[in-house]
C-alpha cells in the first residue's frame, strides 16, 4: 500500500545524502519534498505539516554524532514522528464483561461483514476466547448468509433470527444466547448504508445502548482515502467508538487514512485487513508500519508468522530426516504449504529490508508455486519418497502428468538435489561450506 509513499520519502530523505551538517536550509528543502510526498499519500494537510514541522524542530535542536550523518539523522526523526502520529504503541481489545461485546460499525463496502469472521478466528484461535458471531444487519438479508458462510470457514457459531427486523432486539437475543451457552465473547455485526444517514447512526446508537458493548470498532476501507477520515470523525462524534480497523490495506490505496486517522479522531487503529482470506488480520503495531514506510521491512512480523506455523517436533523430524540425507518431496510439499499459510508471498517478501523494493516491480503471487506442486503430485509415492529413482522415462510420464516441460521437470530435480545437499551441510553445523556450494552453483 504504502509504495509510492515509500518512493517519496526515499528520494527526500536523500537530499541530506552527503551533507556534512544539518542546517536550516537543507533541513527545509528536505521537509517541504517530504510535505509534498504525505499530501500526495492522500495525508491530511494539517497532519502532514504538523509532522513535518516537529521533525525540523527536533532536527534544528540537535547535535549531529560524528558516527551519524544527516540523512540517518533525519529518518530516525522520521520514524519516530511517524511512531507518533500512528499511536506510539500497539492498542489491544478490552475484554471487561461476561460475555464481552463487540460491535462492529462502518459503511457499506468497508468490509464489516467479513472483518468479523477474521475477528472471530483471531479471538478464537489466538486469544483462546468462546465467540458468538451476531448478524444484525436485518436491513441485508446477503449479510446474514455471508457471515453464516464466514463462521462455517473459520469454525465461529453465527446467532442468526432470519424473520427479524429489529436488529436490537436481534443484539439483545445474541448476548443471551451467549450467557446461557457459556460463549465469553459476541461480535456483532451492524448494518452499514452507502453513505452516512440519521437512521443509520440511530440505529448503531440505539444497539449501543441496549448491550453496553466493551469495544465498539469503526471499520473503514484504507483505499477511501480522506473520505475514510471524515467518516470516521462523524462516526465518532456519534458512538465514541474506542477503535479503528483499516482494511484493505494490501490494495492500492496511497495510505493516508492510515497516517491521518489517529491524530484527527484520536482513536488508536487496533487491527489492519491484509489479505481476503479468514486469516487475513494482524494487529496494527505503529513502530512496524513506519519501518515499512520508510522502507525498513518489518522482520518482526515476519518472524512472528513464521512462529505461528512452526511446530517444534516436525521441526525435530525433519531436521534428522535431513542429517540422513532423507529430506524427501513428501517434506518439500509440505513445506511450501506452510509457506503459503503465512501469507501473500510478495506481502512476505516485503517484509525484508531491502527485497522489497528490489520484488516491487516483479509479478509474484501464490500461484508462482502451483506448477511446482502439480510437478510433486504427478509423482507416485516410490518418487516423491525416493527421489533418486527418477529416471528420464518417470519424468517425462510426471511432465505430462503435471502438464508442464520435461526441462522444468529436470530444473525442479535438481534444484531439489542442491537444497538437499545444503540443507544436510547447515544442519550438520557445516554453515560455511554450504554457502560455497552455493557461490559454486551460481558461477556455473
Amino acid at each position: 500500500m504504502f509504495e509510492n509513499l515509500t518512493d517519496r520519502l526515499e528520494r527526500s530523505l536523500k537530499l541530506l545524502k552527503g551533507e556534512g551538517r544539518i542546517t536550516e536550509i537543507n533541513v527545509a528543502e528536505t521537509l517541504k519534498e517530504v510535505r509534498r510526498a504525505l499530501k500526495d499519500a492522500d495525508v491530511n494537510y494539517k497532519v502532514a505539516k504538523s509532522l513535518t514541522d516537529n521533525v525540523k524542530q527536533r532536527a534544528l535542536g540537535m547535535n549531529v554524532l560524528t558516527a551519524v550523518k544527516p540523512g540517518q539523522l533525519m529518518v530516525k526523526l522520521m520514524h519516530d514522528e511517524l511512531v507518533s502520529l500512528m499511536g506510539g504503541e500497539a492498542v489491544g481489545l478490552q475484554f471487561e464483561s461476561r460475555p464481552s461485546v463487540i460491535m462492529m460499525a462502518g459503511l457499506n463496502g468497508a468490509g464489516k461483514t467479513t472483518m468479523c469472521g477474521k475477528l472471530g478466528l483471531l479471538l478464537k484461535e489466538k486469544r483462546h476466547r468462546k465467540v458468538l458471531l451476531a448478524a444484525c444487519d436485518t436491513y441485508r438479508p446477503a449479510a446474514m448468509e455471508q457471515l453464516r458462510v464466514l463462521g462455517g470457514q473459520v469454525g465461529v457459531p453465527v446467532f442468526i433470527e432470519s424473520d427479524a427486523t429489529d436488529p436490537v432486539a436481534v443484539a439483545v437475543d445474541a448476548v443471551k444466547e451467549a450467557k446461557a451457552k457459556g460463549y465469553d465473547t459476541v461480535v456483532v455485526d451492524t448494518a452499514g448504508r452507502q453513505a452516512i444517514d440519521e437512521e443509520l447512526m440511530r440505529q448503531a446508537e440505539d444497539i449501543k445502548r441496549a448491550v453496553s458493548p466493551d469495544e465498539i470498532l469503526f471499520v473503514v476501507d484504507a483505499m477511501t482515502g480522506q473520505d475514510a477520515v471524515a467518516t470516521a470523525k462523524e462516526f465518532n462524534d456519534r458512538l465514541d467508538y474506542t477503535g479503528v480497523v483499516l482494511t484493505k490495506l494490501d490494495g492500492d490505496s496511497r495510505g493516508g487514512a492510515a497516517l491521518s486517522i489517529r491524530r484527527v479522531v484520536d482513536k488508536p487503529i487496533k487491527f489492519i485487513g491484509t489479505s481476503e482470506k479468514p486469516d487475513g488480520i494482524d494487529v496494527f503495531h505503529p513502530s512496524r508500519m513506519a519501518d515499512r514506510i520508510l522502507g525498513m521491512g518489518d522482520v518482526v512480523s515476519l518472524v512472528e508468522r513464521a512462529q505461528a506455523q512452526y511446530d517444534e517436533e516436525e521441526a525435530k523430524r525433519l531436521q534428522k530426516k535431513i542429517l540422513r540425507n532423507k529430506f524427501d518431496f513428501n517434506d518439500f510439499y509440505n513445506q511450501i504449504q506452510q509457506v503459503k499459510k503465512m501469507g501473500n508471498i510478495k506481502e512476505l517478501a516485503s517484509m525484508i529490508p531491502g527485497v522489497g523494493k528490489a520484488l516491487r516491480d516483479v509479478d509474484i503471487d501464490n500461484d508462482s508455486f502451483k506448477s511446482v506442486e502439480a510437478i510433486i503430485m504427478s509423482m507416485t509415492l516410490k518418487e516423491r519418497t525416493n527421489p533418486e529413482c527418477l529416471n528420464a522415462s518417470r519424468k517425462t510420464r510426471i511432465a505430462k502428468g503435471s502438464g508442464t516441460s520435461i526441462e522444468e521437470v529436470n530444473r525442479l530435480v535438481k534444484q531439489f538435489d542442491q537444497m538437499r545437499k545444503m540443507m544436510k551441510m547447515v544442519a550438520g553445523g557445516n554453515a560455511k561450506s554450504a554457502m560455497r556450494q552455493m557461490k559454486n552453483g551460481r558461477r556455473r
